[in-house]
């Protein structure tokens, strides 16, 4: 029998698989048996003993075996439907009593896959309703007891669970892997470097798919998390070293701007300000273009830093524009920029999809500073020489709409700034060809900020602490997760209670702020927020960034339970930003243990970089940073990104890579591996 090299097509598994599952797998991208050994699984079930039924609802999900006693497909009305199977723990035998109902909506399929009498592995997470435990949209697989096709690879084991695969069930995935792996010619499977040299990649790749052990699993899942990563960072200094090879603007030389800038406010920048700006002219001084990220936690003073960088690029001769995700935002800081800069006699323009408003007259030339929303990157949009390009809260856009904007100058530097604290070992991965500065101090003569954890609480109790603070000339936000009511989620609105609240504050101006206004409505109610003339706002998450009221001292977010730890982080952000102590209420109905301890952590602390650790804690890399957006959709090990030793670890073993190699020319794979650089602002994200 002879071996299967791993660039061997898929084709080679005809032995044991039917033509439809081998199409099935190159649809998905799966083309040589290498492919298919490096679709890892996403977890494992201990099928040596299983979950007991459960008598009531739980926080994690169980995996319970059980034989189907009965399944029904029901309608819900119109063309939709759901099948329903009710499971019962061991036969059907009378003295059995524990089961649970499994419900999968619109998939009219199922019932071709699963009916009475079947045995069955299942995993999901059990509620209750009307007296029943359920389950909703289960995993599950039909246990078989034939023989005939190797049972031990599905029970009585450590199973390795796969990511879906062109339809192919799991049964049949475990069996082609498990052949692959029977056959695999252990020359081929070479690791890109030595991560481990106790460890071939061949003896891991077989143990990462049927592990004897939970240990040895996560033993075999670390090590091709560092080969990912290995990877990874090998890209990011790859990227950087091309970036710092191009020829640059050399920028900042004159500082009389600066100066007078300096000696115009009325207040001193904090050290970890001033730390930054120098490091920003240090960067836009060179000869290469400057790459840098400012990191700082709410109210940190991001946008001074951002002032001074663009009057360095102003002095030199350059434009500089800064592009904000949202109109409201992009309005602030043009509020902002225009106060500030007010002395210094600068022409500075707003550009956003709604409106455009410039602060001079057009005789007086082309405006030296654009502030504006994403419509700066269309060619509406005219630049005479774009030298420096500022982008705020910058993971809330997508790749290409950075890189077009950076497009519109030649060489111009980059600043990219996010008010969301990254821990250290994402910082490291995905920004890793950016230089980073960090604001970690707050400017003098803020507020005290105290938050307050209440569960269930009178909503009498709630609005007197309402009427109490706009009684003391003070403004509120009234915050929701929704716009409008949702039959599918039991949570609140913000149109739906806005008129209640109308009643329960009369005597004062409410306003009503969500995503779904026209911008020239959101725009009137910000005015009118800001000028005071509305006391409190009912909003959703339209107000986590860019709204800045100093009189603003009180946030009650409802619903708290439904918002990640760094979001809520960032709506508290919007009060404390005056000399009044202010209050931020988080209002839970407190069904779910995880979700107050989660909150508590807002109660504990204000420091951004500690919440942001609980947060990827507690919801993972993925859910922290929005895959999607930020370029690690990708990546099959994000879990291990919070394993500060392992990405460090892979860091220098690509710092050494390229050291001995810098061309890659002795490792011909490695240098296949290099993606091309994409997005000069976006770190790894141009990946």
């Amino acid at each position: 029998m002879s071996a299967w090299p791993v660039s061997s097509p898929l084709a080679v598994l005809g032995e044991i698989a039917a033509p439809k599952e081998v199409m099935a797998l190159e649809a998905a991208g799966l083309r040589t048996i290498g492919d298919l050994l490096d679709w890892f699984p996403r977890r494992y079930e201990d099928r040596r003993r299983f979950d007991a039924f459960p008598a009531q609802a739980a926080a994690e999900a169980v995996c319970l075996r059980g034989t189907v006693v009965d399944a029904v497909r029901r309608r819900l009305g119109g063309r939709r439907s759901f099948y329903e199977a009710v499971i019962q723990e061991g036969g059907g035998g009378i003295l059995t009593s524990n089961r649970v109902t499994c419900r999968w909506f619109n998939m009219p399929y199922i019932h071709r896959m699963l009916a009475a009498g079947h045995e069955v592995v299942l995993y999901g997470k059990p509620k209750e309703q009307s007296g029943r435990l359920l389950i909703d949209h289960p995993e599950f697989e039909v246990v078989r007891d034939d023989g005939a096709d190797g049972p031990s690879l599905h029970l009585e084991r450590i199973v390795p669970i796969y990511p879906s695969a062109g339809g192919v069930s799991q049964r049949r995935l475990r069996e082609m892997i498990h052949a692959a792996l029977e056959r695999l010619d252990p020359a081929g499977v070479q690791a890109p470097c030595e991560l481990d040299p106790a460890r071939s990649r061949d003896e891991t790749l077989r143990a990462v798919h049927f592990p004897a052990t939970a240990g040895e699993a996560a033993e075999a899942r670390r090590y091709f998390a560092k080969e990912e990563f290995f990877l990874l960072q090998l890209n990011v200094l790859w990227r950087r070293r091309l970036y710092r090879g191009q020829q640059g603007r050399r920028q900042g030389a004159r500082t009389a701007l600066l100066k007078a800038f300096y000696q115009s406010l009325p207040f001193d920048l904090t050290a970890a300000q001033k730390r930054s700006v120098k490091e920003v002219a240090v960067d836009m001084r060179r000869e290469f273009p400057m790459n840098r990220l400012l990191q700082g936690d709410v109210g940190s003073g991001k946008t001074f830093v951002a002032m001074c960088a663009m009057l360095l690029a102003v002095e030199s001769g350059a434009q500089a524009a800064l592009m904000a995700p949202t109109q409201i935002l992009a309005e602030q800081h043009y509020l902002t920029f225009r106060k500030w800069l007010a002395p210094l006699g600068l022409r500075i323009t707003l550009v956003t999809g709604a409106r455009e408003e410039s602060g001079h007259l057009e005789l007086e030339g082309s405006p030296q500073i654009v502030i504006g929303t994403h419509a700066l990157i269309y060619e509406r949009v005219e630049f005479r020489d774009l030298g420096l390009v500022v982008i705020d809260e910058q993971h809330k856009f997508g790749v290409t709409q950075r890189g077009r904007l950076v497009r519109r100058g030649i060489m111009p530097d980059v600043l990219v700034m996010t008010a969301t604290p990254i821990p250290r070992t994402l910082t490291l991965t995905i920004y890793g060809d950016l230089d980073v500065s960090v604001l970690d101090e707050l400017p003098a003569g803020r507020g005290r900020i105290v938050t307050a954890l209440r569960v269930k609480p009178k909503v009498s109790d709630v609005a007197g602490f309402v009427r109490a603070q706009l009684a003391e000339g003070r403004q509120a936000y009234l915050v929701y997760p929704l716009v409008e009511e949702s039959g599918a989620v039991k949570a609140r609105s913000a149109s739906g209670e806005f008129e209640k609240w109308r009643n329960r504050l009369k005597g004062w101006e409410v306003g009503l702020l969500h995503g779904q206004l026209r911008p020239e409505e959101k725009e009137e109610v910000m005015n009118r927020f800001r000028d005071g003339s509305l006391k409190a706002l009912v909003a959703t998450t339209v107000v986590e960034v860019g709204v800045d009221v100093p009189n603003a001292n009180l946030m009650v977010v409802h619903h708290a339970e439904r918002f990640g730890l760094a979001q809520l982080h960032q709506l508290r952000g919007r009060i404390g930003r005056g000399a009044h102590k202010s209050y931020c209420i988080l209002l839970t109905d407190g069904r779910n243990r995880e979700s107050l301890d989660k909150l508590r952590v807002l109660e504990q602390t204000n420091d951004g970089f500690r919440i942001a650790e609980e947060d990827l804690r507690l919801r993972g890399p993925g859910e922290v940073l929005g895959t999607a957006q930020s370029g690690m959709a990708g990546l099959r090990f994000v879990e291990y990104l919070a394993d500060t030793n392992l990405v460090r670890e892979a860091r220098q073993l690509a710092e050494q890579m390229l050291q001995r190699d810098p061309d890659l020319r002795n490792h011909p794979a490695l240098r296949e591996c290099i993606r091309p650089a994409g997005d000069p602002a976006a770190g790894t994200q141009a990946t």
